[in-house]
Order: C-alpha cells, then structure tokens, then sequence
C-alpha cells in the first residue's frame, strides 16, 4: 500500500498503513547502463573479429577489459536505478535496483529520530549509490531531490532519497512514539 501527498492534507492525523512503502527513481543511471554495455558489445567484438597482428596478449587484454569494465558499469549502474523504502511496525529496510542488493534493515528500536530533508543531491554525497562518509554518516541516494534522515542510537545517520520524504518521516516519527514506552507514570 503506498502513500500519497494528495490523498490527505500535512497536518491531518489521519492513521497511516501497516506497511508504508516509498521509491525514488533515477532513469539517468540506464544511460550508463547502456554505456556498459557497449563496452562489453565491443570487447565481445574484439574477441570474435580480431585482426591483431601484435599478439595474443595485448588482444586479450583488450577483450578481459571491456568485458570487465562493461560489467561494472552495468550491475554498478543497474544496482541503483531505483531504491525502494519499505517501513512496518518494526524496522525500516532499504533495497536498491532490481535484485535487491545491496539491503539495509534497520529495527526502529535503533532509530533515535527522522527529519525531512528537501535536497540531498549525490555532489554532498560523491556521488549515487550507496554512501558513506566520516563525518555524514551512511546514505543510499539514487536521485537528487527529497528524503530522509534516520539520526540512530549509536549516534551515526542513515539517509535515504524517496519521493513523499515528509509522509515517511511522518508514519517513523508515529510508530517510534508509540514504541517507546510511556515513562510519565
């Protein structure tokens, strides 16, 4: 069940679903998708229509490199073409591209707080994927554009770019004050 900013005013404390899912999306990444490719097309090209006369060795090693820079530029790129937020009752986890990998599951025991953020951009970030930095904490960011910020218990962050940002931090916010036991008695 998804979510959505016009289904219901900011401020209404309507309840919020079981599962709340989120996704963000970046098509830009199947260009270099395809870029990957074409490296590979042109290694397999090289392998099959070869007319070096310098040798075997420089010959494959053209084919093994653009086989292997093909490769990685496809599964790197294809690994983060989108990323999508699931949050129930008891964690948050974050799978990226279509094979789910990498995955990140995070108990709501461990979130501490989650605040909007409206432009987190890959520049802060060195660039998409998944992220990490000393001094920001770990992030998936696959677009530029709105997201979360988890500030966990061990003091470290975990962001994450989703449309409809706000309602998640919203429905996280909800179910970490109706996970913490009420100490006023």
């Amino acid at each position: 069940m998804r979510d959505h900013p016009h289904d219901r005013s900011p401020d209404e404390d309507a309840p919020h679903p079981d599962v709340w899912t989120g996704r963000a999306t970046n098509r830009v990444q199947w260009l270099m998708a395809l870029i990957g490719a074409a490296c590979m097309a042109l290694g397999v090209e090289l392998a099959v229509d070869s007319a070096w006369t310098s040798g075997i060795t420089p010959l494959v090693m053209s084919v093994v490199g653009c086989i292997a820079a093909g490769l990685l530029v496809l599964f790197g790129t294809l690994a983060f073409v989108h990323v999508d937020l699931k949050l129930d009752k008891e964690c948050l986890e974050v799978r990226c591209g279509h094979i789910g990998v990498p995955r990140r599951r995070i108990p709501l025991s461990h979130v501490v707080g989650a605040d909007f953020s409206p432009q987190i951009t890959p520049r802060h970030w060195g660039g998409w994927g998944y992220r990490w930095r000393p001094e920001k904490g770990t992030a998936v960011v696959v677009r530029r554009g709105e997201g979360i910020v988890l500030r966990l218990w061990d003091g470290h962050t975990f962001t994450i770019t989703v449309d409809n940002a706000e309602t998640a931090v919203r429905v996280i916010r909800e179910r970490l004050r109706t996970s913490t036991p009420d100490t006023a008695h």
